[in-house]
């Protein structure tokens, strides 16, 4: 059987096997445990790598055009052969949300002038679906940074692979937390509201969310970010991801439910506002709107309180 002597990973590939040293007839344990077959098999890893990297080297325009093609089970094969990894890691693709690729250690000089944290640290932001995640990857483009696109099935996988593979590096979705809390640098700006004010502001907030859902937290951003963001914590979701793919001892992970950060800008007018009224139907009234808003915004909001929403807009205009 073919699955014992070729990796799972390139099963996919067509082509004759001829070797003197395999009996025609044999059982799958003699196979499993035969020295030849994990010769071949090793063989096979070494010469598919070879290929690809004297592609990669000799046209890589032509190899970036077929990348979406090929990268699902390059992936694979760095995931699940060391071998491979070790010859991969040098023709291996990152594409950025601008679609141009750049290999990993091109990427590391890319991005190391921007995206080092305080700590040293190089941090990766990615992205797994551009559309959705558009104001998330707008924020970190104004701050000068890049970011990743990540949108295969198993990318969750890889991406774990991948940080333990890279000395002092991290990555992490652009969504899963303010910017200046993704990459940290200098220490965070003043608030404009007070530490009372905050306390008093947060279950007037919390009483505007689904209930058991999201955490409220305020932040110390720029008055131009924008004034409440919705966060998804980049450990929690990435398990969760890789229990929902097959993640080897993840599984309980599943049964978690999804769970949320809102982020209050504690400087933004807009929040300013809210903590200095004195109406308390109207306080309610502003933090329902601009929750609502947070929540349309990552595509939230839906049937009934989208109803409510629109018609409350339209009432106030």
């Amino acid at each position: 059987s073919v699955e014992n002597i070729v990796p799972d990973f390139l099963t996919l590939l067509q082509g004759v096997i001829d070797s003197p040293d395999i009996p025609l007839n044999v059982s799958r344990s003699y196979l499993q445990s035969d020295a030849n077959v994990k010769k071949i098999s090793a063989h096979i890893t070494k010469k598919v790598a070879d290929k690809l990297e004297e592609i990669f080297k000799k046209d890589r325009k032509d190899f970036e055009s077929k990348w979406n093609d090929i990268n699902l089970f390059i992936k694979y094969g760095m995931l699940s052969e060391e071998k491979f990894y070790e010859k991969a890691n040098k023709f291996f693709l990152f594409k950025n949300t601008e679609n141009t690729c750049f290999t990993i250690e091109e990427y590391a000089a890319h991005i190391k002038p921007a995206q080092t944290d305080k700590e040293n640290k190089l941090v990766h932001l990615y992205s797994n679906n551009a559309v959705e995640q558009h104001g998330f990857i707008e924020a970190a483009k104004e701050r000068g940074y890049d970011v990743l696109l990540m949108d295969g099935p198993f990318d969750s996988h890889f991406i774990n692979h991948l940080e333990m593979k890279l000395e002092n590096c991290s990555f992490a979705r652009v969504d899963a937390d303010t910017i200046e809390k993704l990459i940290k640098k200098d220490e965070a700006l003043p608030s404009k509201l007070t530490e009372e004010e905050q306390t008093a502001l947060k279950p007037v907030f919390e009483s505007a969310l689904p209930a058991g859902k999201f955490t409220v937290q305020f932040e110390s951003l720029s008055e131009k970010d924008q004034p409440m963001l919705i966060t998804q914590p980049e450990f929690m979701r990435r398990m969760k991801e890789m229990s929902a793919t097959g993640g080897g001892g993840m599984n309980f992970m599943g049964g978690f439910p999804e769970t949320y950060n809102l982020v209050v800008n504690s400087n933004h007018p807009l929040i300013s506002k809210i903590a200095a009224e004195k109406d308390v139907e109207q306080q309610k009234l502003l933090s329902k709107q601009s929750t609502d808003l947070a929540l349309l915004s990552q595509g939230m909001l839906k049937g009934e309180e989208l109803t409510k929403f629109i018609k409350r807009s339209i009432e106030l205009i």
